[in-house]
């Protein structure tokens, strides 16, 4: 030990060029010396200093390998092989494994002991320092920061792994599985293990840091100085057998391998994958700032060993140390050899002298490279120490153990095997009078590793890399053309291979393609494709608004292709979007997807619900009729009556009109906004009522045009009011078809008893069976007599409509459908009835010329009829069927608001009706404002509240004088008929 030797220690977290800064200090003495934890590392090392001083002056020494030229200068080796030699320069490297429980003896050793003439270089973490101040009180320190930021990443599946990454394993098997579900996901990977050779390992590293592949498999070896182009660490576990039990990793082993992302300047991240559990916030940022706990006791076992006898050498290993920061590590494996192999008695009888006890400890320091058994292992170390000591290990013998190992066929797992036996061999050839030819023996061992090494080199590749996905690769990354392209049907083809299909901006893979090819399709499809989510997006976002749809399940269309969909958003009329964008797009291509659908559907919705919209947004609106607009907008423009009675009580009529002033219509049943109605705004409608409640399935609109549907028990009523209909009896109506019906009933004698009209037939589409469960569905009793049909003269006057109110025909208009077929209707009834005549009045004149007379009498045709009555019901129960009432009919389901008692008139607002006492003739409108609202108002200042009465009424007793009856011959008739059958 020299003390007068300058000891500094160089700390600092990882990437921070420690081994970098050794390596120019060691340059600049004329001689030095640097020990390295991994010979991997060493031979990284070596190789860096022979490129820059030639192979003439650089020596290597490791376990296995032996490099020493005449001339030698600067020593590289690993930190159990370091020479000792007197050089200007030492250094030290991962200091901080003197807390290792199974190596940790060797680099206090050194640190203790290992100095250059002029300057020595302790290398590693910071948590080494207070140990460091404490045994070696005259080193001084320098603190290294890293050269880039080290951040958190979370939790990542192997699938969504970021190129340029490495999962960490801490055991083969969970190498090879990890590796070899890369392969399957993106195509493979490179391996490193500590148990690899260099060559091996630096075929491995080669194919990596060449991009051919971007992903790293390794065990904590890479923790230990390798320098690598890596950007993420990914833990697949966050705990590791150490040999004698599984523990969990200590922080400052965490942060040691995690440091290895990053390069330089770059940043780097480090995360979880796998089983692994996410790291504690605390443990992050320990990590994250390389803030660790101080090590409070360096692994340290007696180097000034006794060789007198086996026993006094054993003592010297298991002495104690003397200071507090010291402690005895756990019992190596070559203490447990030395034991083992003293207690066979042909050991212990050769062991007579001291040279002895040194030759049999020289030989109980080979490592156990097989790791098969210890029996195993000290059966091996005995043989070879009865060779030894007799003088050397047979050639023949050594010869045979190669040559059973010379062999490059088989799987991993026996190349491995035989790598693991070729080093036991190497050592023992490196070591000085073990074997009669040294050179010939270190150079057959070499080759045979050598071969051995680029076998598994070609079975860890063929196994764990696509080699077909990685050259696409190689010509990806370095931007080579590539043969694929996206036809206008989407159709995407790679190399004349069809590869898949691109709908919207959705890439579907090619279902025939399986495993590598598929993945390599997939990545290059991709690729080609880059360019084409970039100008299908800007053709999208220009796209006219006609080229957009939604679907009745939320879904956003573009042409044929499914583009997004909608979601929930703060309010009905504000919902968001979410597009359908694979994540290979890249975010702005999704951004811009996104925006552009937002835009379609607000601006959607802003047309088909404008004019609720300007209600919503009417600042006029005050009060009572405010709080009614947000009731109105709340249930998406349609809103029955029944549940809002006491809120349009309270309306005044100026709130009214300022209502009305939006289309707001206050009907017998339902106050809604009749443009909502049509069946764009009520498909809309549906779609964002599906929305707000959540469903998983989204009720459709009913097809347009049918003014009744069937009403289904298990469909809501709810639905049906959103639709756009009114539930009655077995049929469900339209809303505004049901006020025209109810401005009807009005103005008949719902006490006395009406038939139906050929006009309340024509506006509903039904027969008159159909018509009768309606009407009972809207709280009439229907009662059905038979009666003589009248003959056809009379019909054509009977049948004429009833004169229809003032407002009717510019306030409740058919739709175009039915005006066309109203149309055809009474053209071809006008016809039929103009031949029938002509034919009549060509008979009667054929008989008035013969001067006969017909006096045959026919039998009479009958006609079923139904008579419609008010069936109110009593107070605390149902009504009481009247006698002749069929069970059955006329049990309605409430008194419509079309037809009110007294109380429901006064709560609605209304006068009282006057039952028994019909009104007939016309009504004046300036009061009441509109049909529906306060129907038996009179003019103003006359028969306020009472009907007006033009004249003296009178009444028959049922059935109704037969020129009140329709003809079914009639053109309403036959439009109920053929409305019937459509």
């Amino acid at each position: 030990m020299n003390d007068r030797s300058r000891v500094t220690a160089v700390l600092g977290p990882t990437n921070t060029g420690k081994t970098h800064y050794a390596i120019e200090r060691m340059l600049a003495h004329r001689t030095g010396v640097i020990g390295l934890p991994l010979r991997l590392l060493a031979r990284e090392v070596y190789d860096r200093i022979v490129k820059a001083r030639g192979p003439s002056v650089v020596a290597l020494v490791t376990g296995e390998e032996r490099i020493v030229p005449e001339r030698v200068q600067y020593w590289v080796a690993t930190t159990e092989a370091m020479p000792e030699v007197g050089a200007d320069f030492v250094a030290i490297d991962e200091i901080q494994l003197c807390a290792d429980p199974e190596r940790g003896h060797v680099f206090t050793d050194r640190l203790l002991h290992m100095r250059g003439l002029h300057e020595t270089l302790l290398l590693g973490s910071d948590t080494m320092r207070p140990a460091i101040a404490a045994l070696v009180p005259q080193a001084l320190f320098m603190r290294r920061e890293r050269f880039s930021t080290l951040s958190w990443a979370g939790s990542k599946k192997i699938s969504r792994m970021p190129p340029r990454s490495a999962i960490v394993c801490f055991s083969v098997e969970e190498v090879y599985a990890t590796a070899e579900l890369i392969r399957r996901q993106k195509g493979g990977c490179a391996v490193v293990m500590g148990a690899l050779s260099p060559r091996t390992r630096n075929a491995q590293v080669a194919m990596y840091q060449q991009g051919e592949v971007d992903y790293l498999v390794a065990t904590d070896a890479i923790g230990m100085g390798l320098n690598l182009d890596i950007r993420h660490v990914a833990f697949s576990a966050t705990e590791k057998f150490d040999g004698r039990r599984y523990r969990e990793l200590f922080p400052h082993e965490l942060g040691q391998i995690a440091g290895r992302a990053g390069r330089h300047t770059e940043p780097g991240t480090f995360g979880v994958t796998g089983d692994a559990g996410p790291l504690e916030e605390g443990l992050v940022d320990a990590i994250e700032n390389h803030r660790f706990a101080p090590i409070q006791r360096l692994m340290w076992r007696n180097a000034a060993l006794e060789f007198g006898t086996v026993e006094r050498l054993i003592q010297s290993l298991e002495t104690a140390p003397e200071s507090g920061w010291l402690t005895r590590g756990r019992e190596a494996d070559d203490l447990r050899a030395l034991k083992a192999l003293a207690a066979m008695p042909d050991i212990r009888n050769q062991v007579t002298h001291p040279r002895d006890v040194r030759l049999l400890w020289d030989v109980c320091r080979i490592p156990d490279f097989r790791s098969i058994s210890a029996a195993e292992h000290s059966t091996l170390l005995a043989r070879i120490y009865g060779f030894l000591r007799a003088g050397r290990v047979p050639n023949d013998w050594l010869q045979g153990q190669i040559a059973r190992i010379d062999k490059t066929q088989g799987d991993i797992d026996t190349l491995s095997k035989r790598l693991a036996y070729i080093r036991t061999w190497t050592y023992v050839a490196q070591r000085s009078g073990w074997v009669s030819d040294e050179s010939h023996w270190r150079a057959e061992t070499r080759a045979v590793e050598d071969r051995l090494s680029d076998a598994l080199h070609a079975a860890l590749t063929q196994r764990f890399v696509d080699r077909r996905t990685s050259v696409l690769l190689r010509r990806l990354k370095q931007k080579e053309s590539l043969l694929a392209e996206v036809n206008d049907k989407g159709e995407v083809t790679v190399e004349g291979e069809f590869a898949g299909r691109l709908e919207g901006f959705r890439f579907h893979a090619d279902p025939s393609a399986t495993g590598d090819e598929a993945r390599m399709l997939s990545r290059a499809a991709y690729e080609a494709l880059r360019p084409e989510f970039h100008l299908r997006a800007d053709r999208f976002y220009n796209a006219p608004d006609t080229e957009l749809d939604f679907t009745e399940q939320g879904g956003l269309m573009w042409g044929s292709s499914a583009i997004g969909k909608l979601v929930k958003g703060t309010e009905p009329l504000k919902p968001g979007v979410e597009p359908f964008v694979d994540e290979e797009a890249g975010p702005e291509i999704a951004d811009k997807v996104r925006r552009r659908l937002q835009h379609f559907i607000d601006r959607k919705i802003a047309t088909l619900f404008e004019p609720l919209l300007a209600l919503k947004n009417d600042e006029t609106l005050t009060g009572l009729a405010r709080g009614f607009a947000f009731r109105l907008v709340e249930a998406l423009g349609v809103l029955p009556r029944e549940g809002v009675a006491a809120e349009v009580k309270e309306l005044d009529q100026e709130s009214r009109g300022l209502l009305r002033k939006h289309g707001v219509r206050f009907g017998q049943f339902t106050i809604f906004q009749p443009a909502l109605l049509k069946p764009a705004p009520t498909r809309l409608r549906l779609v964002l009522w599906g929305l707000d409640q959540g469903l998983a399935e989204f009720p459709e609109s009913p097809p347009p045009g049918l003014v009744t549907i069937p009403n289904l028990p298990d469909v809501p009523k709810g639905y049906y009011t959103l639709s756009g209909y009114h539930p009655a009896g077995e049929r469900a109506i339209r809303i505004d078809m049901l006020e025209r019906l109810a401005d009807m009933l009005r103005g008949q004698d719902s006490r006395g008893g009406f038939e139906a009209t050929p006009d309340m037939l024509s506006i509903t589409g039904m027969t008159l069976e159909q018509f009768a469960g309606l009407m009972q569905g809207l709280g009439y009793r229907a009662e059905k007599g038979e009666r003589v049909k009248a003959r056809a003269e009379a019909a054509p006057a009977a049948a004429e409509p009833a004169p229809a109110p003032e407002t009717a025909d510019h306030e409740h208009p058919l739709t175009e459908e039915e005006s066309v077929l109203a149309a055809e209707t009474r053209a071809r009834w006008e016809a039929e009835q103009a031949a029938r005549k002509a034919a009549e009045a060509s008979a009667e004149g054929e008989a008035a010329a013969e001067g006969e007379t017909v006096a045959a009498e026919a039998a009479p045709e009958v006609e079923a009829f139904y008579t419609f009555t008010w069936a109110p019901r009593p107070r605390g129960g149902q009504r009481r069927p009247e006698r002749g009432e069929r069970q059955g009919q006329g049990q309605g389901q409430g008194r419509p608001q079309g037809e009110r008692g007294p109380r429901r008139e006064r709560e609605a607002g209304q006068e009282p009706r006057r039952e028994g006492k019909p009104f007939e003739g016309k009504r004046r409108d300036e009061n009441r404002g509109e049909r529906g609202d306060r129907p038996d108002r009179g003019p103003k200042g006359k028969h306020k509240g009472k009907p007006r009465h033009d004249g003296p009424k009178s009444f028959e007793a049922r059935p109704p004088r037969a020129e009140k009856q329709a003809d079914p011959d009639s053109p309403f008739a036959i439009l109920a008929a053929l409305k019937n059958k459509t």
